[in-house]
Parts: structure tokens; C-alpha cells; sequence
């Protein structure tokens, strides 16, 4: 089953499609990131009475083999209070000319297994005759308590996580081609999966 996320705050799924530059009219070039927001369709309608959550769940992607239950690759529930969608329903950027800011969720890239000068930004030895140590060395301590403590900066797992950038500033909205272009960076490789939030 595709993965289901709960945020109260009413948005739009996308797909980030890389970086540029955007030529205001003034001439300044602004750093961008594109995203793709196709119309998504509203797949379930949750009502305050019932579910105890008030809402619409939207998706994204379709399927090339739809099935009864499983049409789409992305869902994302979000709440919405007293909602007058219906099931069936497209929500596109066209909603959302207005807005002057998002909030972003991305996952970012995943690195593997790093080392500590690369995962938590440790420096090396110094290089010069007689070092023979280089990289991380040792990481309990001398005496007590004979262990290594929890929560220790040390080598693993890195990238993969959940990024929440907050207050992005929209530079330009294209309804048409369905593209956004948000100012600055965004958490993820391209063509990987983003929500946008409306800020109130």
C-alpha cells in the first residue's frame, strides 16, 4: 500500500524536476528549483463525524495497471476543515496563484555509509612526518564508564531523511505546464516526490 501521511494544512503533491535560473523583470536572475505539480484527484473525502478527522486524501501518479483499490503511486491525506470537495475532483496549481509561500517536504538523497568526516563534518590528522592515525579513531573513553555513550557523533547511515523547509518564497506559477518555481534549493534528487503546504 502506498504511504500515508497526516498534515493539517491543505496542499498539492509534486515532482521535483531539477534547478535554474528565473529572470524577474527587473533583470535579476534568481536561483530556482522546479516542481512539477500535475492535478491530483481527490481519492477520499474524510468527514469530522465520522473519521474524527476532517479532510481530503489526494493522489498522484497513476498506475499503469490500476487496480479496484491501488490507482495511484502517491497518496497524501490533508486536513481541510468542512471540505465541499468530492471524490472524483482535480486540485490543481491554479488553486494556489495566490500564494507568496510553501512549505516543502522532500526526502533527501541517500549517501550510503559515510564516515565521520564526511557525515558530521570531523577534520583529519594533521599530515605531517609521524602521523600514523588519519581518519576517525577511537571513541569511548580512557577510563570510565569503559563504554561508548549514546547519541556519539560516529560513522553511519546518512541521507534518506525527511527535510521540512519552511516559508519557501514562490518566484513564478505556471497553471499551464503545471510548474512551480520556488526560490532556493529543495531536499531531494530529481524526480523524487515533494508536497507542497499552503501557509496560512
Amino acid at each position: 500500500m502506498p504511504r500515508l501521511f497526516v498534515l493539517f494544512v491543505f496542499g498539492i503533491i509534486g515532482k521535483k524536476l531539477g534547478m535554474g535560473q528565473f529572470a524577474r523583470e527587473s533583470g535579476e536572475m534568481v536561483p530556482v528549483t522546479f516542481l512539477l505539480c500535475q492535478p491530483n484527484e481527490v481519492v477520499q473525502v474524510k468527514d469530522s463525524e465520522k473519521e474524527n478527522v476532517s479532510g481530503v486524501v489526494l493522489g498522484s501518479t497513476p498506475l499503469k495497471k490500476p487496480r479496484k483499490t491501488k490507482k495511484f503511486k502517491v497518496l497524501k491525506q490533508f486536513a481541510l476543515p468542512e471540505s465541499a470537495m468530492k471524490k472524483g475532483e482535480k486540485v490543481s496549481l491554479e488553486s494556489f496563484q495566490d500564494c507568496k509561500t510553501f512549505t516543502i517536504v522532500g526526502t533527501s538523497k541517500g549517501k550510503g555509509f559515510q564516515g565521520g568526516v564526511k557525515r558530521h563534518n570531523f577534520r583529519t590528522a594533521r599530515h605531517t612526518h609521524g602521523t600514523k592515525e588519519g581518519r576517525h579513531g577511537s571513541t569511548g573513553a580512557a577510563t570510565a564508564p569503559g563504554r561508548t555513550k549514546p547519541g556519539l557523533k560516529m560513522p553511519g547511515h546518512m541521507g534518506c531523511d525527511r527535510i521540512t523547509l519552511k516559508k519557501r518564497q514562490v518566484v513564478n506559477i505556471d497553471p499551464k505546464n503545471h510548474v512551480v518555481a520556488i526560490k532556493g534549493p529543495v531536499a531531494g534528487a530529481i524526480g523524487s516526490t515533494v508536497f507542497l503546504l499552503k501557509e496560512d
